[in-house]
């Protein structure tokens, strides 16, 4: 019998529209056998749910997402997976950048106002956003008061016309630095969604085994970003450099046509990919002894 797992979900403690204990009801109701709480920048959810999930039979994977620089590459997503979330050095790194998101979320929101001005339409206030951030403040938290007020039909619409014309840059962790402090508490460092990088396989090939040598232990294979053929060229990669595959939907809960445990499509992702995970959990736990 095949087991259903979801390796990237994000609640409210980060930029996702459910709460850690909603995210658990609802994964126990699609019959998933675990999923990752992967929030970015953020690991306040983990305690609520896997005190919620308890002896339910879902498990709760502890994992986070880091925003890191690799080269000439920005924005780069970086999934840590049995993290110890309590380890006080890395809260506290999560901290300023949390404090730094937020600085960047006001910015953001005040030349979207400009521009919504500009169009003749009355600015949104950013305390209608950061009421919606129960955690970190977000741009999907932006999004969502546009599509609110009517001038945006869709988070897509909303990124098209407002957030991507009205961006302001975030900082990032250098990626050496992030895969070295993932491994430093016990965490196992994988690439979300690679195709974010580019959709050349061959650069994509390069790419990955020169992260592979710095240190890396896996890629997303499956995710909501892949066209036609992209699972099976990212599986033979990750075999040909040992490196463990996972997958995920990448669940915020405001993506139209996506589903938890599903993505978008017929995106499904099976147990199986956490025995090499694990493996590499235990090598890495070992190590830092």
């Amino acid at each position: 019998m095949k087991h259903y797992i979801d390796l990237h979900v994000h609640s409210k403690a980060s930029d996702g529209i459910f709460n850690p204990s909603e995210l658990v009801a609802m994964a126990q109701k699609a019959g998933l056998y675990a999923i990752a709480l992967s929030d970015h920048d953020s690991v306040d959810g983990i305690d609520e749910a896997v005190s919620t999930a308890g002896n339910s039979g879902l498990s709760i994977i502890p994992a986070v997402e880091l925003s890191v620089e690799y080269g000439k590459h920005h924005d780069v997503h970086l999934l840590g997976y049995w993290i110890n979330h309590k380890d006080t050095v890395f809260c506290r790194m999560l901290e300023q950048f949390r404090e730094k998101r937020e600085s960047r979320g006001l910015k953001v929101i005040e030349k979207i106002n400009l521009k919504l001005v500009h169009e003749g339409r009355e600015p949104i206030a950013s305390d209608e956003v950061i009421a919606l951030a129960s955690g970190s403040l977000g741009r999907p938290h932006i999004a969502r008061v546009l599509i609110d007020k009517g001038y945006a039909a869709t988070m897509q619409d909303a990124f098209n016309n407002y957030l991507q014309p009205c961006n302001v840059p975030k900082e990032y962790l250098p990626f050496e630095e992030a895969v070295k402090e993932i491994k430093r508490i016990g965490g196992v460092p994988v690439l979300a969604h690679p195709q974010s990088l580019t959709r050349n396989r061959e650069e994509l090939k390069g790419i990955i085994a020169d992260m592979a040598g710095k240190g890396l232990e896996g890629i997303e294979v499956y995710n909501t970003m892949g066209v036609e053929g992209d699972d099976t060229a990212l599986r033979r990669l990750a075999d040909s450099l040992g490196l463990a595959s996972t997958g995920g939907s990448d669940f915020h809960g405001g993506e139209d046509g996506l589903q938890l445990g599903k993505g978008r499509g017929n995106l499904v992702v099976t147990s199986e990919l956490l025995e090499f995970l694990e493996a590499k959990r235990k090598l890495i736990s070992a190590m830092v002894g």
